[in-house]
């Protein structure tokens, strides 16, 4: 266990957590790395996270990156592909078959290559947060 992860007792007896840094912890999900330690994997799987860290143990069982990983990532391929496709269609005379055959697969290429990153990200914010479980405290998960 790191020292990030411990907690510091203070003189008048009181638990004093330690800093998690927002957004540090987000850039090491989106590089699909562990928040606490940033070397770890946060993924066993496509989008099936480990239950804990290979390196410093730190439990990422807790997550619930459930609806917004997907909301992002449709949202932002959406604008591009949208504003793209707009300027295709301006500056080039090519039919709609045409125009599908490169858009179609380009959508779907983006939005795989940007939902796993998007869901680690969606993790370190979480445990930057101390959100579902990631603050220590049993009574703060949800059910």
């Amino acid at each position: 266990m790191t020292l990030e992860n411990t907690e510091i007792t203070t003189f008048d007896g009181t638990a004093d957590k330690p800093d998690r840094p927002l957004w540090r912890s987000i850039g090491r999900g989106l590089l699909c790395r562990c928040p606490n330690c940033g070397k770890g994997q946060v993924f066993r799987g496509y989008l099936t996270t480990v239950d804990r860290c290979a390196e410093c143990k730190e439990e990422l069982f807790h997550q619930r990156a459930d609806d917004l990983p997907p909301y992002i990532t449709v949202f932002v391929v959406g604008h591009i592909v949208v504003a793209l496709y707009m300027a295709t269609e301006e500056m080039t005379t090519l039919s709609l078959a045409a125009l599908l055959a490169i858009w179609l697969p380009l959508t779907l290429v983006m939005t795989l290559a940007m939902l796993r990153p998007v869901k680690g990200g969606t993790i370190g914010m979480q445990w930057a947060m101390r959100m579902h479980g990631f603050s220590g405290n049993p009574d703060d998960t949800d059910h």
